[in-house]
């Protein structure tokens, strides 16, 4: 076979590979290298067609062999880098895609595939550069545009997001993954029949059991737990394996009053894989695991993660949260010399004690476990200090430096207060003072002093937090019964605590 007759049969080769024909272009490729066992387009895209038929391994042996006689090809490092990204290689994957900017740095799919594998490796703001630099070269490359709005909603940064998959969808109307990317960013703005409706048509585009989730998600949160069921139940129907699904469908059940289906379906998702911790925790919550000493601490950080955007917004308007204010009213009658060397306020959330903490204070530190929490509070401008850490870990680390500790609407994620007690008194200096608040557990309900509720928040006993407080070495010196906040049109009532 001649050169000539090798590049007719490679060009029909290609041409079947356009057309979405891979059997017959596979074949013809291989009757190129059989001719022409060095020939690199031939090796580099049966390559492809490897990867687009889930073989990602037999396509990175047949890429890097392409590469090995021609290594200048961009084209090649960056399919080459999707490949190995297939195979959970990310660090290598990485590694490709720059090979092929830097022989191409006006390569804009290769910006895009670089963002996706900095994502992965936990690099949310360079994913978001590495997109932009591909939008400046492509500004209708409708992938970049999802994928900014994917790693923009992982940032908190959730109306951005929203704007990004618009014009993704703007570029490609047609684009399942931006549509859900969307219903994201909508459901996290808390525009629940919005991201609805962005669900249901990415559903009818590709009826993937993650976005019934999602969809799923968005109806629990608007308050519809039967159309939230039905979704979960239809994405384990497209995935039976499907922890995540079965353990919010475990979630809807208990919400919708029905216990045993509810217990039946955590022990279903723990077998299926879902979080240990957090699935004890919930059968604990209905008297069906022991009681843990805390809330585990993956569960408070993801929880608090997303809901960073919308949580003043939902705690003070619709849960008509005030914590922060009765505790102002409690400490001030206390406070004689005014303005206190320093001030923490632990589990600080997104500040909402700042405004009332900042002029007792010369320094006023911060600490919570979220980070999307601590950036919100950063906002704010009133902090001296703000530090991502577990409270107790961080308490532990400490000398006596501190006048005043906070903890408002903290040890609801705590059962056994003896270990932050002890931990607080270490860190206070003489006649420090401690102001917290608490829920109140019901009226008979004995046993350790403190028990999960069905909210998956802690209540305690206040002869128990009296108890704990003396052990510590605390004196009492003031306490009120108040209502703390509304739970689904209730009053959730607690105890204001000032020790000293």
């Amino acid at each position: 076979m001649t050169k000539d007759d090798v590049s007719d049969l490679l060009g029909q080769a290609v041409r079947l590979h356009q057309q979405g024909r891979l059997d017959e272009a596979q074949a013809a490729y291989r009757r190129v290298l059989e001719v022409a066992p060095r020939q690199f387009d031939a090796l580099h895209l049966l390559g492809v067609i490897e990867r687009q038929r889930g073989r990602p391994a037999h396509a990175v042996e047949l890429i890097q062999e392409a590469l090995r006689l021609e290594p200048q090809q961009a084209r090649a490092h960056c399919n080459l880098g999707a490949a190995l990204q297939d195979l959970g290689r990310v660090d290598e994957a990485l590694a490709s895609y720059e090979a092929a900017l830097r022989l191409d740095p006006a390569y804009a799919l290769a910006w895009d595939n670089r963002g996706n594998t900095l994502r992965r490796l936990g690099r949310p703001q360079a994913a978001l550069d590495s997109y932009e630099r591909a939008l400046g070269i492509s500004p209708a490359l409708a992938e970049a545009w999802c994928h900014r709005a994917i790693v923009l909603h992982d940032l908190g940064r959730h109306a951005d997001a929203a704007a990004s998959a618009e014009q993704a969808l703007a570029a490609r109307p047609m684009y399942a993954d931006a549509l859900v990317a969307l219903g994201h960013a909508l459901q996290a703005l808390d525009h629940y029949a919005a991201s609805v409706d962005a669900y249901d048509r990415a559903l009818a585009l590709a009826p993937q059991a993650d976005t019934w989730c999602a969809r799923g998600a968005a109806l629990k949160k608007s308050g519809d737990l039967a159309g939230a069921l039905h979704d979960y139940e239809r994405a384990l129907a497209v995935r039976p394996d499907y922890a995540l699904a079965e353990h919010y469908r475990a979630n809807t059940l208990r919400a919708l009053g029905q216990r045993d289906a509810a217990v039946a379906a955590y022990r279903r998702a723990l077998a299926l894989g879902a979080d240990a911790d957090e699935i004890r925790f919930a059968l604990a919550a209905l008297g069906e695991a022991d009681q843990p000493a805390t809330a585990p601490a993956d569960y408070v950080k993801s929880l608090f993660d997303q809901y960073a955007g919308r949580f003043d917004r939902h705690l003070v308007d619709v849960l008509g949260y005030r914590t922060p204010a009765l505790l102002d009213a409690l400490l001030r009658p206390h406070l004689a010399a005014l303005p206190l060397a320093s001030v923490l306020d632990l589990g600080c959330g997104t500040g909402l004690c700042a405004p009332f903490l900042r002029p007792l204070a010369r320094q006023l530190t911060g600490v919570d476990l979220s980070q999307r929490m601590l950036d919100k509070a950063a906002d704010l401008g009133l902090y001296d200090e703000l530090t991502c850490a577990d409270i107790g870990a961080w308490l532990a680390q400490r000398g006596a430096s501190c006048d005043l500790a906070v903890a408002a609407d903290v040890l609801v994620y705590m059962g056994d207060l003896a270990p932050l007690f002890a931990r607080v008194r270490r860190v206070l200096r003489a006649g420090g003072l401690f102001a917290f608040s608490c829920e109140a557990l019901a009226d008979g309900d004995t046993g350790r002093g403190y028990a999960i509720q069905p909210s998956n928040r802690f209540a305690h006993a206040v002869d128990y937090v009296m108890r704990t407080a003396a052990a510590a070495g605390f004196t009492v010196v003031d306490t009120e019964r108040a209502v703390l906040r509304r739970d689904h049109g209730r009053d959730v009532n607690g105890y204001l605590v000032l020790l000293s």
